[in-house]
């Protein structure tokens, strides 16, 4: 580790070794001039980096790969990365910089530390043994080449079965010749110790060639062991610990060869001595499992629980690494891979709207995209077992749910769906609303938990991948509810004159559109239906309460509307006009014709007596009498669209009321008499005036 001019990072270790899953520290020192050109130091930032971008290191708690598993504890020249949980891929070297206010004030060391993270690798190694006749006294202990994680439990196994209550990473014992063992560490079983003998290599024991394969679909897969009797005849087989739910004793392994499941597709192949091997051919990935071999003796069976060889069936996927747009098409970059990676060099065949592509036989494709392209890969000679092909969305298709009638206040569900690879990912929109606003949703569905009238209209999603965009036919909600409160007005919206037209208006927000009835208060039957209620001849009797009614299927909803004559004008004061005038004249007319007949009376009663000296008052037998009759010739007022619907209110009082109906009779001569007759004068008049209320 490397420095100048006092500056300079130390490494406390180059190489560490740690296992999966554990937690690693990785330490170092460093220094720097405490001051420059009459300038302190000062630290503007610490971090440890694996890699860089743009030429400069990235800070490992800004790397989304060690996001949330990386600590940095730094204390004055000294700082420890703490990484957690570890995985294979953590494997690197890793560097730690510091930023100082000087100028060109950084500065790292090369070469950092190399990390390798591996699986346990453990050994059985044998101490301190003493051999006697029949048996070996020895300690065992569990080794790894890494380092384990501090406080560490450990399983111990003699001939393949597992040996209870042994925790420690020693065991000591009595060992005989014939038994083999091996140890796990607790979490890590998977990846046991071989099976060592204590004594000479003659043991009973299996050892298998890999821990764990990873194969492709479609592919074959050979899973090795090797192994030693130590005395007798034995019978042997290959069995899989998962399949044990198909055995007829769920403790007692069966020959994989008998199982339906692998039928035709498995051989067991016996190349030597104390060698086998199982192969599987046409791989599916319900093959993937755990395969163990056991053997048996007249008097030994080797254990079932020392974990054998897993196997992995992975099928191939196509993942986009980066798509390029142009103007007229887009340029794309795929990867042919899988969950693990199988060991040797692997040819790969890629396909492009179901035809192959000749020229590509490498895990990478970059070429030419366009809409409704679908491309996918296989592994050379395995072309039938093709990956599932990449994609643009197709025209998304959308539902709603419930599919009946869409009441408010009810939960509605917008569903989108679109047949995509990679999967989409969706946005929901309503029509004419400006998509660059806030979208409804990016879910695939968009959920109304209690919908509202106002949440009618169409909406429509996009469904959007690295490969393409679509987006969906539009879907219209229509929200049914019931009327809303009624607005009522009346026209003409002045005083309402009585003898004039009118017209009351009633509208309401529903859906569907509702049905209007009017009544008036205190009557049981309706006035009228529809959204118009016209009066054509308003009289004193028409004023009052008028209520509008609006219902559908969905509910009703009403609003009252009073309405008031204004008295003495209109066909009032006309009638009033016309009997004043007939009175007068008729008043007039008696008054000349009285006063006529009194001069011709005078002038013969002074002929015939011109000596009488009896004066009289003037006779009232001739005065005459005017006979005016009023009586009530109205019409009936008018009511437009007027039909029978429900009883509703009752009119209580009806006002009649008669107006100048006006008789007059005249006699030409008729003698005057002065005493009371039975028999009518035919030249006298009678006044009367008739009103009934």
């Amino acid at each position: 580790v490397q420095g100048q001019n006092d500056w300079g990072v130390t490494y406390t270790s180059t190489h560490i070794c740690a296992i999966k899953g554990s937690t690693v520290d990785i330490n170092c020192t460093y220094r720097y001039p405490s001051r420059i050109n009459n300038v302190d130091t000062a630290f503007d930032d610490t971090f440890w980096f694996t890699k860089g971008s743009n030429n400069e290191p990235v800070d490992l708690r800004t790397d989304s790969d060690y996001a949330d598993r990386v600590q940095y504890h730094c204390d004055k020249n000294d700082c420890t990365l703490t990484i957690r949980d570890l995985r294979e891929r953590d494997s690197a070297e890793y560097k730690f910089m510091f930023i100082t206010n000087q100028p060109g004030g950084k500065y790292t060391a090369s070469p950092g530390t190399t990390l390798t993270v591996t699986e346990p690798n453990l050994q059985v190694q044998v101490f301190r043994s003493t051999v006697h006749q029949y048996h070996t006294w020895a300690e065992l202990k569990c080794h790894s080449s890494c380092r384990l994680p501090d406080r560490s439990s450990f399983i111990w196994y003699k001939n393949g079965q597992k040996i209870q209550d042994k925790t420690s990473s020693t065991y000591e014992g009595d060992f005989t010749p014939a038994n083999s063992y091996s140890c796990a560490l607790k979490g890590f079983e998977h990846h046991p110790a071989p099976s060592v003998c204590v004594r000479d290599q003659s043991c009973n024991r299996v050892i298998y060639t890999d821990r764990s394969i990873c194969a492709f679909r479609g592919s074959s897969v050979d899973i090795s062991c090797t192994y030693t009797v130590y005395y007798g005849d034995f019978t042997s087989f290959w069995f899989s610990p998962d399949s044990s739910h198909r055995w007829q004793n769920h403790s007692q392994p069966e020959d994989l060869s008998k199982d339906s499941q692998y039928t035709g597709r498995v051989q067991v192949l016996k190349t030597e001595r104390g060698r086998s091997t199982l192969r599987i051919s046409d791989l599916r990935e319900s093959d993937s499992a755990q395969y163990h071999f056991t053997f048996k003796t007249y008097l030994f069976e080797w254990g079932s629980s020392l974990p054998g060889t897993t196997l992995t069936v992975t099928a191939l996927q196509v993942q986009v690494i980066t798509i390029t747009v142009h103007q007229s098409h887009m340029e794309a970059e795929l990867k042919c891979l899988s969950s693990c990676s199988p060991a040797g060099r692997i040819s790969y065949v890629w396909f492009k709207n179901g035809q192959k592509m000749m020229k590509e036989d490498t895990s990478l494709y970059s070429g030419q995209f366009n809409p409704g392209d679908n491309i996918s890969c296989a592994l050379k000679g395995h072309e039938d077992y093709r990956s599932p092909s990449v994609y643009a969305p197709k025209l998304p298709s959308v539902s709603v749910s419930p599919s009946a009638e869409i009441v408010e206040g009810s939960s509605v569900t917008l569903t989108c769906s679109s047949d995509a690879n990679p999967a989409a990912k969706y946005t929901w929109y309503k029509k004419n609303v400006n998509p660059d606003l806030q979208p409804l949703s990016k879910e695939p569905q968009l959920v109304f938990s209690s919908i509202q009238s106002s949440d009618s209209g169409e909406y429509y999603c996009t469904a959007e991948n690295q490969l393409g965009k679509r987006t969906s036919e539009y879907i219209f909600i229509d929200v049914k509810y019931a009327p809303k409160l009624p607005s009522v007005s009346v026209s003409p919206s002045a005083e309402i004159v009585e003898g004039s037209s009118v017209t009351l208006t009633c509208s309401s927000d529903a859906n569907p559109a509702a049905n209007y009835t009017w009544y008036k208060e205190n009557e049981d039957s309706p006035k009228a239906s529809g959204q118009i209620f016209t009066i054509t001849d308003f009289r004193p009797e028409h004023s009052g309460n008028y209520s509008c009614e609006a219902q559908n299927r969905r509910g009703r909803h009403n609003s009252t509307l009073h309405l008031m004559v204004v008295t003495g004008t209109g066909k009032s004061i006309a009638a009033g006009v016309t009997t004043a005038v007939l009175l007068l004249m008729i008043i007039l007319s008696v008054f000349l014709w009285v006063r006529k007949k009194r001069a011709s009376n005078q002038l013969s009663e002074a002929e015939e007596r011109p000596d009488d000296r009896e004066r009289t008052q003037p006779e009232q037998d001739n005065l005459h009498y005017a006979s005016v009759q009023f009586s009530n010739n109205q019409a009936d007022p008018l009511y437009s669209n007027i039909r029978s619907d429900q009883l509703h209110r009752h009119m209580e009082e009806q006002e009649v009321t008669e107006y100048a109906a006006v008789n007059f009779n005249r006699a030409a001569t008729a003698p005057r008499t002065r005493g009371r007759e039975t028999g009518e004068d035919p030249a006298a008049l009678y006044s009367t005036v008739n009103k009934m209320l």
